[in-house]
């Protein structure tokens, strides 16, 4: 079955296209590489997905689950599985993270109609995904992404992905801002987030994130158009010839 099916996607911004005729499907538990050059639309098909409303779909459909995606609000995609890490997080200065991730987990719980936690059962769930990344206990106690390095906004956003167990993960660019080692931490949970059934659309100019993921298809964009779509092979092609031929 198709977690995801993208037919003749077209989009606007302030009457200007952004994706022209854009088509794909994704099966439950596959993994799907976007790439392509700056400007080809790929955070825009991201954003598109999820329900932003700067963005007008003025043809073709959506469909996560066999639910009519368009149909649907920002916050019943997310209750319905869909995640989405942001490119470049926004810092909020004065929210809390520890409350954050913990509202956003009660809501999503009692969203999907499961046993809402207390603040005490949350926290060693909390505690064992900071584990996993190798983060420090009082890391959670800061301001959202408030003067966190690029690649502490990274594992903020895994962090999110872990405690929000989606269906379906959508990954801009996760790999900007980490170093050789904390790439291999987050390839680890991500790996350990596809071992639970996440199925993944990950956004990324290079390949190195995809050997943690594996896709098992490559999709490339060019100008809001599908220049290329078929198997992991692809991400070699391109991570060698780069995307001027398109």
């Amino acid at each position: 079955m198709n977690i995801l099916e993208v037919k003749n996607l077209t989009v606007t911004a302030h009457d200007k296209l952004i994706l022209d005729d854009v088509s794909f499907s994704l099966a439950a538990g596959e993994s799907l590489a976007i790439m392509g050059p700056n400007g080809s639309g790929k955070s825009t098909l991201a954003k598109v997905l999820l329900g932003h409303p700067d963005y007008r779909v003025t043809g073709g459909r959506l469909f996560f689950n066999g639910q009519d995606l368009l149909a649907l609000k920002p916050e019943e995609r997310a209750a319905a599985g869909l995640f989405l890490s942001f490119q470049e997080p926004r810092e909020i200065a004065g929210l809390d993270l520890f409350s954050f991730l913990f509202d956003a987990y009660r809501a999503l719980k009692e969203a999907r109609h499961q046993p809402v936690p207390s603040v005490f059962e949350f926290k060693p769930i909390l505690d064992a995904e900071l584990a996993v990344l190798q983060v420090k206990g009082d890391w959670s106690t800061r301001s959202l992404n408030q003067d966190f390095s690029g690649g502490e906004k990274k594992k903020a956003e895994l962090l999110q992905l872990a405690l929000a167990e989606p269906k379906l993960a959508i990954l801009d660019e996760i790999d900007s801002g980490l170093d050789v080692d904390a790439l291999a931490v987050a390839g680890r949970a991500l790996a350990r987030a596809k071992d639970k059934g996440t199925s993944f659309l990950v956004i990324t100019h290079y390949r190195r994130v995809l050997e943690y993921i594996k896709p098992d298809k490559v999709l490339v964009l060019s100008a809001g158009k599908v220049a290329a779509y078929g198997g992991p092979e692809l991400a070699d092609k391109f991570e060698l010839e780069g995307f001027t031929a398109l």
